[in-house]
């Protein structure tokens, strides 16, 4: 059985989005990915700036909205518990309620509420009783979320998308560009995996903040 490429994604990140638009095209093409996830808010919040202190799997819901960076709290979480409840449906089931609820927020600029993952689930083709019920389950669904938060914290994860290859070499890949062509998500995917493969040992490539378009 062919081992998977571990995707870790934020329902917030656009960057994650295109990654994951990405993998499904790659899928269809017989590469395999597995969806993982990992919180922005849990990873960049302050207090956890020397050892992990803050979770987000111990949040409200029903806590006051945030200022600053806190107020993608319950959004994200909001997302991540409906991401685990659609799993419990299978495989195919996550991709496409993970898809639909990207393109909900990222390509038609709606928020992540209530309405919106309900909206996500119904385009995706659930079982909406048994989502709803999985949902219900939430101290299930977060104990879920923790585990993939802490095997992200183990790979070393600080940004979406991270894709860890089935040989162990893992990076975050920063997409500028969304792509659903399939002969361009192959190039895109075998450039990332060369430069990540490469004996050079590449560990950084950082563009320039003011560089120029490119030159024809």
């Amino acid at each position: 059985m062919t081992r998977a490429t571990e995707l870790y994604f934020d329902f917030l990140c656009p960057y994650a989005w295109r990654g994951v638009e990405l993998a499904a095209v790659l899928k269809t093409e017989g590469e395999a990915f597995t969806l993982r996830h990992y919180s922005l808010v849990e990873g960049n919040h302050e207090g956890n700036a020397k050892e992990l202190t803050w979770r987000v799997t111990d949040q409200s819901l029903d806590a006051p909205d945030g200022e600053g960076y806190m107020k993608y709290l319950k959004p994200g979480l909001r997302a991540f518990l409906a991401s685990h409840a659609a799993a419990r449906q299978g495989e195919a089931a996550h991709w496409a309620f993970t898809l639909a609820l990207f393109r909900a927020h990222h390509e038609r600029k709606e928020p992540l509420t209530d309405e919106t993952i309900h909206a996500a689930a119904q385009e995706a083709g659930l079982d909406l009783n048994a989502f709803a019920q999985a949902l219900a389950d939430e101290a299930t669904r977060r104990a879920e979320l923790r585990a993939e938060l802490d095997a992200a914290r183990e790979v070393g994860v600080f940004g979406t998308p991270t894709f860890v290859l089935p040989t162990g070499e893992a990076a975050y890949y920063r997409f500028e560009t969304l792509t659903r062509e399939p002969a361009q998500a192959r190039q895109w995917w075998d450039l990332y995996r060369t430069v990540l493969t490469s004996e050079a040992g590449i560990g950084t490539i950082k563009r320039a903040k003011n560089r120029p378009a490119r030159r024809p």
